[in-house]
């Protein structure tokens, strides 16, 4: 998905990205910025909430 679909989506289900970070565990500014485009995502949490929005494949994604 890219960032306006995951942002539609949130909309959609009336959640903010910060009650989606909060209810799964995830930092509300890391997840902000990597809803931006500001992180990376190779590795660590900003590649668990990249998968976990969808923004990013998971196990078969090499990089």
């Amino acid at each position: 998905m890219t960032e306006q679909q995951v942002r539609a989506a949130l909309k959609e289900n009336r959640m903010t990205i910060a009650d989606w970070a909060r209810a799964r565990g995830f930092s509300v500014e890391l997840s902000r910025m990597v809803l931006a485009g500001k992180r990376k995502c190779l590795r660590g949490q900003s590649r668990e909430i990249a998968i976990a929005l969808g923004l990013r494949a998971g196990l078969s994604d090499q990089g």
